[in-house]
């Protein structure tokens, strides 16, 4: 598996330049995280840490998610899934619009991280607080099948 930016730095080091205090279980919640290749849900983090209380899973998620170290995605499939930021940074937050690609066939969904989601023209008044944009079809293993 390739390692992804993050990996550069120690876990210890990204949760805190975040703000999140290190405990034990965050790290281990991170390092479980990391692990995915594409984007996981709750169920999928459940199952790799069976040995951890699900509430307590839920709430470092919560965690992550009040300090931007993941996002979250609605990909139609009626559970939302997460994904690790693909930056570190140490002021602010960095919005993360990419585009997401959901298979129909195998259900994963994909972080798009090069596909930026286009900029569209907001009326006056509203105000955007985040953005989702979702391909969905066939990935490269759905489909190569397929032939």
């Amino acid at each position: 598996m390739e390692e992804r930016t993050e990996n550069r730095h120690s876990v210890e080091e990204i949760l805190t330049v975040h703000g999140v205090r290190l405990t034990a279980m965050r790290m281990l919640v991170y390092r479980t995280m990391e692990s995915f290749e594409n984007t996981f849900s709750l169920g999928d983090l459940e199952d790799r840490l069976d040995t951890v209380d699900k509430s307590t899973i839920f709430r470092v998620i919560r965690t992550f998610d009040e300090h931007h170290l993941l996002h979250e995605i609605e990909d139609g499939s009626g559970s939302k899934k997460y994904c690790l930021c693909h930056h570190t940074h140490h002021q602010g937050h960095v919005e993360e619009l990419h585009c997401h690609f959901y298979c129909t066939e195998c259900h994963r969904t994909f972080c798009l991280t090069d596909a930026h989601i286009p900029l569209v023209s907001i009326p006056a008044g509203f105000v955007t607080e985040t953005a989702e944009y979702i391909i969905k079809g066939h990935c490269p293993d759905c489909a190569s099948k397929k032939k």
